[in-house]
């Protein structure tokens, strides 16, 4: 026993090392903060064993109202089958800008911040709409070597990097550990690894999704603000999180406590209710309470497809045609969603811990339950 353990240790020292020397040690972290905590992939409240900037609640909190029927009405059966198979923590019906219903499960509550992912990129899609109002950025067409110079001759533009036509050689990979996706997700130093993408295909000919476009966007945006002294995080602040009255702070990862780039393509650490805001901000075309926040026009390219071949996306935002009728949507990859129905002032939310399978359709199975469900328990009113 005791040469095994010798032998065993030894392994591990020379893999641990082989890790340092390949520049891969990152998997070492992804290592503790998943496996260590008995999880087999990122999970709703990884966020805390990670560098956040803290984006503190407005000085003017805007509850939302609740309709005069707030949970008078019981969900579903399916829909309750679908929750507590796929883990649902959180689960609201937005109806008329009031709470119409709201649950949660787990011990969440309407204040507990769980993780974005993927929705923050609807949240940075918005960043640059304000930066573009704003002044620090031209337009959609500005051209990213503007900012950075790695870029020089690629003919990319910030709204190509919006709308997920980048043509960068990124790999949306989330199961292979040495992979680009994996890097960003757990290495410090993320412009680095960032910057060293290259376009390999023309720029905004085709929709491709891709997580790098979002990060390389934010780093846009920083850089265009740098002259306000401003980080990503307090400008989101500035800009959406104060004058929309979001009740409670929010988390956004970094990368390391050196560099403190924000992980701009996921992990904002949120709850329910602040994060459908952004669902109502443009439901309404950028109007908060008779205030414009954000450029009507912008926000309406942003939630119709740029590219008739890929109807499913605009620029940051998801998009389906459901029953007939038009919807736009926030997404996180473990079925975190922000879905608004414009035509019937509707907006679901849902949080939890996984999404249903995924097949042809860009959408799973659960987004479209917890759109009919929902529907059904409108009707039953």
């Amino acid at each position: 026993m005791k040469k095994f353990i010798i032998w065993f240790v030894g392994i591990v020292a020379i893999l641990v090392l082989v890790l340092y020397l390949t520049d891969y040690n990152y998997v070492l972290k992804g290592i503790r903060v998943v496996y260590f905590t008995g999880h087999t992939t990122a999970f709703i409240d990884d966020f805390k064993y990670f560098e956040s900037e803290t984006i503190s609640a407005s000085s003017n909190p805007q509850p939302w109202p609740k309709a005069e029927n707030y949970n008078t009405v019981g969900p579903t059966e399916t829909l309750t089958k679908t929750n507590e198979e796929l883990g649902t923590i959180a689960f609201l019906i937005i109806k008329n800008d009031s709470i119409w219903y709201e649950k949660y499960a787990e011990g969440y509550s309407e204040t507990s911040q769980t993780n974005s992912f993927s929705m923050v990129k609807s949240v940075v899609s918005a960043l640059l709409g304000k930066a573009i109002d704003d002044g620090y950025i031209k337009s959609l067409d500005q051209p990213v070597s503007d900012f950075y110079p790695e870029f020089k001759n690629t003919n990319l533009t910030v709204g190509d990097l919006s709308s997920m036509a980048s043509g960068l050689n990124w790999d949306e990979s989330y199961k292979n550990p040495f992979g680009i996706t994996a890097r960003a997700y757990y290495d410090d130093n993320l412009a680095e690894t960032i910057l060293n993408l290259k376009v390999v295909e023309n720029p905004g000919e085709k929709y491709k999704y891709l997580s790098g476009n979002t990060q390389l966007l934010a780093m846009v945006i920083q850089k265009a603000i740098q002259s306000t002294s401003m980080n990503l995080s307090s400008y989101l602040r500035e800009s959406f999180w104060e004058p929309m009255g979001a009740e409670n702070p929010a988390l956004w990862q970094v990368d390391d406590e050196d560099h403190r780039l924000v992980k701009a393509y996921c992990c904002i650490g949120s709850n329910a209710r602040d994060f459908a805001r952004f669902g109502k901000l443009y439901k309404d075309f950028g109007k908060w309470n008779g205030k414009q926040l954000l450029d009507s026009a912008f926000v309406a390219k942003s939630i119709r497809p740029r590219f008739k071949e890929s109807p499913e996306y605009g620029y940051g935002f998801w998009l389906n045609n459901h029953n007939g009728k038009e919807v736009f949507a926030m997404r996180g990859i473990l079925g975190q969603y922000v879905i608004v129905i414009p035509e019937d002032d509707v907006i679901i939310v849902r949080l939890g811990h996984h999404r249903g399978k995924k097949g042809d359709d860009p959408f799973s199975k659960d987004f479209y339950t917890y759109m009919e469900e929902a529907y059904s328990m409108l009707g039953a009113n």
